[in-house]
């Protein structure tokens, strides 16, 4: 009998993005309905049974920065991750207001308009959540305090490691048009990044998935719940879709950290494979899982981590 070679992941994350949330039902292109759309998603979710220790929405959830569409937004999405038992996270996105945003999602001051940045910590894996969005414009920017900040947090390391979620990617994209919208002096925070124990980078806003390296840190994109970049448009163009809505799952191992593309319609299942039988089968295969060990990828950071609320 061969052990498998990995065990179970440390921690499990659920990446969903660019769910543009609507008020008074009005539709995306006058067709889409982003609500729906998000309904069908977080229902495929939990029909697969996963339980994820977080979900973590990585911007543009609304598409324009309306209260009720944000406590919508929430009344939708909290009665889920409960049933989950997941703890929820939000990160800005440059179609989100900072007020609204506040005021319906964290229950604070809609007057304060400062850059929403949080580092939380999910029993030892800590994830920070960057603000990139610009009041007023679609591009992407972080302010001089903000990379202090980051840089302060940083300084000790997570016994896990840091998941950094923000909504502007820093990655090329290959459609022409998104260097309108990118997010400005990247090298910034490349260096404020470089050699920090963060592990992974999670982002939005293309709204297709895609996947490159920065600051020597693997970097994923989500798509979107809503509609769809079509990569298959002539160079140079774009062609938004509504079809091939998607979501992430991200696994953290010890050593590796996995993003998986989950497609939330699929047109025909051809076999289906129940728990028990997948273990029988791996049974006959002559593997057995692994059983789960402790992580010891980090030594316990020097200092407490701060967490903020």
């Amino acid at each position: 009998m061969r052990t498998a070679e990995y065990a179970a992941p440390d921690r499990v994350l659920l990446h969903i993005s660019d769910t543009h949330l609507r008020d008074h039902g009005s539709k995306l292109f006058d067709v889409i309905d982003s609500g729906d759309r998000l309904d069908r998603a977080l229902a495929a979710i939990e029909a697969s049974a996963v339980r994820p220790h977080a979900v973590v929405f990585t911007g543009d959830l609304t598409d324009f920065g309306e209260l009720g569409a944000y406590t919508a937004l929430r009344e939708l999405v909290e009665p889920f991750a409960h049933r989950l038992g997941a703890r929820l996270f939000w990160v800005m996105g440059n179609h989100d207001d900072r007020g609204a945003f506040r005021e319906a999602l964290l229950d604070g001051d809609a007057s304060d308009i400062t850059p929403i940045d949080r580092v939380d910590e999910l029993d030892g894996l800590r994830l920070i959540t960057l603000d990139t969005s610009v009041p007023g414009a679609h591009h992407g920017e972080l302010r001089e305090e903000q990379l202090r900040w980051l840089a302060d947090v940083l300084a000790t390391p997570a016994p896990l490691g840091t998941i950094l979620a923000m909504h502007h990617p820093p990655v090329p994209s290959v459609l022409a048009l998104a260097a309108s919208v990118e997010l400005h002096d990247q090298r910034r925070l490349a260096h404020v990044l470089r050699g920090s124990d963060v592990r992974s980078i999670i982002a939005g806003h293309l709204h297709y998935s895609t996947f490159a390296m920065f600051a020597g840190i693997p970097v994923s994109v989500a798509s979107a719940t809503c509609y769809t970049q079509d990569l298959t448009v002539p160079v140079g163009g774009t062609r938004p879709q509504d079809g091939a809505q998607s979501f992430n799952l991200v696994h953290v191992y010890d050593e590796t950290v996995v993003h998986a593309i989950v497609p939330v319609d699929v047109p025909a299942a051809l076999e289906y494979i129940d728990p028990d039988e997948a273990q029988r089968r791996l049974s006959r295969a002559g593997v057995a899982p692994r059983q789960v060990s402790v992580p010891s990828r980090n030594a316990p950071p020097t200092a407490p981590l701060t967490v903020l609320t």
